[in-house]
């Protein structure tokens, strides 16, 4: 063969090669996956990073000799070692990780017991307690505080009374504010995480494990121990980092049970230093964030000695025995049924109570009325502000929530299955896993932070010039609905992901293979294979995002402005203002939304929230 044919050769081959892997669609969406993440989370993380170490010019006459840009440690020195350190940092650090340590464990307990006992005991009324114990996790976390407020409030905090106090009964002080009843809102509302997270793990262990440990001689106590414990704590190991770092970047809590005495965290720092136009200072506050949160889950791999994910164990279980309970079963099912009269009926009657009562305080059925509902504005009374369905806004609000939520659901899942089939097809491979990282990022960092680090890169538009030519590459979004549904999308997508990956890895190659052999485009396999088979962990998938969404404060509240409010700020504005009878009519209202949406998707579509884990 001469040069000129053999060079040919290789440019023919390597052209075939390109197009091969062009044609081929799990490069395609690799391709897409890894640049879509870079954009979205690899740059705004580094952008926040590169302006704690430049100067801002409101800070320039502090620092002897700087100019407005220059490289500086001085946000890291004013946090980290000034004299208001303690009083910026390490006091709120050393609350949040109490609040979060305590409300992890005490958490992952009970949502552990739980989750044995709808899935391994022969418990009764298995289908009401399964619904029960999901619903609070469908209240936003901060209505269970303004309920608490409701119920404990006593006359020595000032404002008007609680419950207790209208009935004479004065709660002490450290009950009504501070770190415990933080940790006990937080518990109520953060066990759910690993109630679904271990219910899920459960279900996959299968009994003849068990069983195997009966027939060496093995009581019930070895079995739990020694079987089943050791096959679920990667579960509950992975559940307790969830809830601690959602813990950490809790913001709407802390703020209702904390700020009135004084008591910090990290996050109402954080968010304090934002509304004060120190950004600078909270981008610092929110990178120490970040580095607890990653080694926390360092910390978590090297305990498990697996991958890092927060998915249970593999495999599915072949069939599942159940354990009687025997004499326990009445008193375990009188515990369960005290457990959803605190966790769920207590908060959602309060909230619906108060927000019927004219004055605060003032529990007598002689003070209700529905002028928070449907009343029209009286100058006297909550500063003349209309009952909800009477204002104009709520409804600007709930088209608000409605949008955000659904094109946040419906690209978070689109997106999440499409990343699950890279993960799924790809888990040999060093890209698949490269992608699995890059999902996994987001679920590293606290939403109170990552909204500041999205506030940072896309608040002023940068360009980048080529050729004598100006290429805007980050648009100036602050202010927009795509601010909104871009944080969260990325933030939701290692759960969309996780669900999306599950889907795909029971739908076996072979299938897809067999729609190649007829010629079938990946679309037409996709919409005719892949879908169909994968639709009801869509389906779940997409309520897992909706549910989260339709809730969310923490990430979206410093991004918020006028025109784009959502139902759960409106609800945490009123409550700021002590407007505190609309708030909870609002609060109502978005539960309700969350509540029909889960029945209906649960009734028609057979979606399962803890499908989506």
């Amino acid at each position: 063969m001469d040069l000129r044919n053999e060079d040919y050769s290789r440019l023919r081959r390597a052209k075939n090669v390109f197009y091969s892997g062009v044609k081929n669609p799990y490069n395609v969406m690799l391709a897409i996956s890894v640049l879509m993440m870079f954009y979205l989370i690899i740059i705004p993380l580094g952008q926040m990073i590169m302006q704690t170490f430049t100067l801002a010019a409101a800070d320039v006459r502090r620092v002897e000799g700087a100019t407005v840009g220059s490289w500086t440690l001085y946000y890291w020195k004013r946090v980290l070692f000034s004299a208001i350190s303690k009083k910026m940092l390490w006091q709120p650090l050393a609350n949040s990780l109490l609040i979060g340590m305590s409300t992890g464990i005490v958490g992952v307990t009970i949502g552990s017991l739980f989750a044995w006992l709808m899935v391994k005991s022969d418990i009764p009324h298995k289908k009401f307690f399964s619904i029960a114990l999901i619903v609070p996790y469908m209240l936003p976390s901060w209505c269970k505080a303004m309920a608490w407020l409701t119920i404990f409030k006593n006359t020595r905090t000032g404002g008007s009374p609680g419950l207790l106090a209208y009935l004479g009964i004065n709660a002490p002080d450290w009950f009504v504010y501070g770190p415990v009843p933080i940790i006990l809102v937080l518990t109520i509302h953060y066990y759910a995480y690993s109630y679904l997270l271990v219910s899920a793990s459960l279900r996959s262990v299968s009994s003849e494990l068990e069983e195997m440990g009966q027939i060496i001689g093995a009581n019930k106590k070895t079995i739990l121990t020694r079987i089943t414990f050791p096959l679920v704590l990667p579960a509950i190991l992975s559940a307790f980092i969830m809830t601690f770092s959602k813990v950490m970047g809790t913001f709407g809590v802390p703020s209702i049970l904390g700020l009135n005495i004084s008591y910090y965290t990290v996050s109402t720092t954080l968010y304090n230093s934002i509304q004060n136009g120190q950004n600078r200072v909270a981008y610092v506050i929110s990178l120490i964030l970040i580095i607890i949160a990653s080694g926390t889950i360092f910390l978590n791999q090297k305990l498990i000695g697996t991958r890092k994910s927060y998915s249970t164990i593999g495999g599915k279980g072949s069939r599942s025995n159940l354990i009687a309970l025997g004499k326990w079963q009445k008193p375990i099912v009188v515990v369960l049924l005290l457990f959803v009269l605190v966790a769920v009926v207590i908060p959602v009657v309060v909230l619906l109570y108060q927000s019927f009562m004219l004055e605060t305080g003032n529990y007598s059925l002689s003070n209700l009325t529905t002028h928070y509902w449907v009343g029209d504005s009286v100058p006297t009374i909550d500063q003349g502000e209309p009952g909800i369905f009477k204002n104009s806004q709520f409804f600007t609000y709930v088209k608000n929530t409605i949008k955000l939520v659904v094109f946040t659901s419906f690209f978070a899942t689109i997106f999440g299955q499409f990343i699950g089939y890279v993960n799924s097809r790809g888990r040999a491979k060093l890209s698949g896993k490269l992608v699995e990282q890059l999902v996994f990022i987001p679920y590293l960092i606290p939403s109170i932070a990552f909204g500041a680090m999205y506030l940072s890169l896309f608040a002023t538009s940068q360009t980048l010039t080529l050729f004598g030519h100006a290429f805007t590459v980050i648009p100036s979004l602050y202010g927009t609905f795509v601010i909104l549904v871009l944080i969260a999308v990325v933030k939701n997508l290692p759960f969309a992901s996780r669900a999306g990956t599950s889907n795909m890895l029971q739908i076996s190659v072979e299938l897809e293979e067999a729609g190649q052999v007829v010629n079938a485009g990946f679309f037409r396999r996709f919409m005719k294979i892949l879908f169909p088979l994968s639709k009801g962990g869509m389906f779940s998938g997409f309520i897992l995002v909706f549910v989260n969404i339709i809730k969310e404060l923490d990430l979206i509240v410093l991004l918020m402005t006028p025109n784009q409010q959502t139902l759960p700020y409106m609800a945490y504005s009123y409550t700021s203002e002590n407007l505190i009878q609309l708030s909870s009519a609002v609060t109502i209202v978005m539960f309700a939304m969350v509540f029909f949406v889960y029945w209906f998707a649960n009734t028609f579509t057979d979606a399962d929230l803890s499908k989506g884990f």
